[in-house]
């Protein structure tokens, strides 16, 4: 056993006859492990991003939510008749009344007939 470790410490497994397979194996280790690094980072980068995306959505979902309202606000029939006060034009006392048009209505065969 203490040899065993003796020669691991040494390294001697990098030098002796068969070490061509040793090293394909450490290369292999190598790249496998650069290969996992480089896909950790790619996938940090997406949650990093996904992220930022997030807190985006939230902020323009609050901007649209208050723009909104403040459109809302403009919309309502005494905000509009407040400003078109100053350029001298004011609501009719008056409501309006709904006129209704009625199609003529189509006379059948026999109606045109004795008409």
């Amino acid at each position: 056993m203490k040899g065993g470790v003796y020669s691991l410490l040494k390294a001697k497994y990098l030098v002796d006859h068969g070490s061509v397979r040793n090293w394909r194996f450490i290369v292999f280790l190598i790249l496998m492990a650069m290969l996992m690094i480089a896909n950790s980072h790619n996938y940090e980068q997406k949650l990093y991003r996904m992220s930022a995306l997030e807190t985006e959505i939230k902020e323009l979902r609050a901007e649209f939510v208050d723009k909104r309202s403040e459109l809302m606000k403009l919309k309502m029939e005494s905000t509009v008749a407040a400003k078109m006060e100053s350029r001298g034009i004011y609501p009719s006392p008056v409501p309006p009344k709904k006129i209704v048009v009625q199609e003529p209505k189509d006379k059948n065969f026999w109606e045109k007939l004795w008409d």
